[in-house]
């Protein structure tokens, strides 16, 4: 894998295992990064979104499109 950036922030464990889940089955190449921290019991998340994905760049457009996709059905 080339080097990766952050694509999109999760706002949810939920969300990320759903999107988790379709990147997966479209073998789209990407890592899930928590911002839960053991130490502070998940302070973080609170403020910053569940955690983020990270992928090459050449996926962003296809990442950012299966979020909103995800985002918009679960606000329905």
């Amino acid at each position: 894998m080339d080097e990766v950036k952050k694509i999109v922030v999760l706002d949810s464990e939920i969300q990320a295992e759903l999107i988790d889940s379709i990147l997966n089955d479209r073998n789209i190449p990407h890592v899930m990064r928590t911002y839960h921290d053991s130490a502070y019991d998940g302070l973080f998340q609170a403020g910053q979104g569940w955690g983020h994905i990270e992928a090459e760049e050449k996926h962003r457009e296809e990442i950012v499109t299966i979020f909103k996709d995800v985002k918009k059905q679960s606000e329905s």
